[in-house]
């Protein structure tokens, strides 16, 4: 999985293609749709895009990006909010599966988004941003490709505003200065892993052995899933991954082991465990540990919502940038 986000324009962003919310018939409107035209060349553009003619909601068309950065343009119209009982949320979706789908099979190995329908068509944000959150993750989750949403600013991604919310509680509620916390924090790990003895002293000395690499290839497997759900669902590369498992006494970042903690699906425990192999455990003095501590005990698995989120609070992103 490649997924990030980024605060920039849509038609100076350096892609191999880009998605414009186009209006149905082959004309333009103000907003994202007009800067595009006029970046590329609208008089080249609007000619090209009146040999597609109408384009249904939900349904994209392709056209040369011209004087963008970008190889090409994907056309998708955006449903207009209703109410959410007539098909808006499936249509939302189909804008982003069939622009993604289209720009793999054009060859295309990374694609632009803007939030689509979010504008005047009248979705309400943080429905919007579940609804790209979840087409780009499962999407990902089973292609390569590097895929960028384009916002304004930090406010145009509403991720949800509940989680959000309850997520400046609960740093609010758990952050401290102290640098006692970690010290808790391994007395705690200690007590569990005494509570949960290994089956043989052989196995325990062998765990103590084991490095960050050898764990995460037990973990993976003892979870039942494959290599290839792991790195796609943590947002970093096959090559990464590849030599994270192939390097002996391979030092990752604290970032990386967040992000699998995420993939794997682990509670809080499981993820001190992974990280204390690396050297390191979830704190309270950072903001960021406890918005990975809040994601994990919501059982809160989508990295690409999740990074919506952060990104939101002004924190780092997970995986790769």
């Amino acid at each position: 999985m490649a997924f990030r986000i980024i605060h920039d324009d849509i038609t100076r962003v350096k892609a191999d293609a880009i998605v414009n919310t186009a209006n149905p018939e082959p004309v333009y409107a103000p907003g994202t749709d007009q800067a595009i035209y006029e970046a590329a060349g609208k008089e080249a553009l609007l000619a090209e895009r009146k040999k597609i003619g109408h384009i249904p909601v939900g349904e994209v068309a392709v056209t040369s990006g011209f004087a963008l950065p970008a190889k090409y343009i994907l056309h998708t119209v955006g449903p207009v909010w209703k109410g959410g009982s007539y098909g808006e949320l499936e249509a939302l979706s189909s804008c982003y599966t069939r622009s993604m789908t289209l720009a793999m099979y054009l060859g295309c190995e990374s694609m632009a988004f803007p939030l689509i329908s979010s504008g005047t068509y009248g979705f309400p944000k943080d429905i919007a941003i579940k609804v790209v959150a979840k087409a780009i993750y499962d999407f990902l989750m089973q292609h390569e490709m590097q895929v960028i949403l384009v916002v304004y600013d930090r406010s145009s991604v509403e991720a949800s505003l509940q989680w959000s919310t309850d997520l400046r509680t609960y740093i609010d509620e758990n952050y401290t200065e102290s640098s006692v916390v970690p010290l808790f924090q391994r007395e705690a790990l200690h007590k569990q892993r005494r509570v949960l003895p290994p089956s043989s002293l052989q196995e325990y000395l062998l765990q103590l052995d084991e490095s960050f690499s050898v764990y995460l290839l037990n973990l993976i497997r003892q979870k039942g899933l494959k290599n290839a759900d792991v790195y796609h669902g943590a947002n970093i590369s096959k090559q990464h991954f590849s030599k994270m498992i192939s390097t002996n006494n391979y030092h990752p970042t604290k970032n990386t082991v967040c992000a699998l903690a995420i993939s794997l699906r682990l509670n809080v425990d499981e993820a001190n465990q992974l990280l204390a192999k690396a050297g390191m455990l979830l704190t309270h003095n950072s903001r960021f540990d406890l918005a990975i501590e809040y994601f994990l005990e919501h059982q809160m698995y989508n990295i690409v919502e999740n990074n919506m989120i952060l990104y939101e609070n002004d924190l780092e992103l997970l995986g790769r940038q």
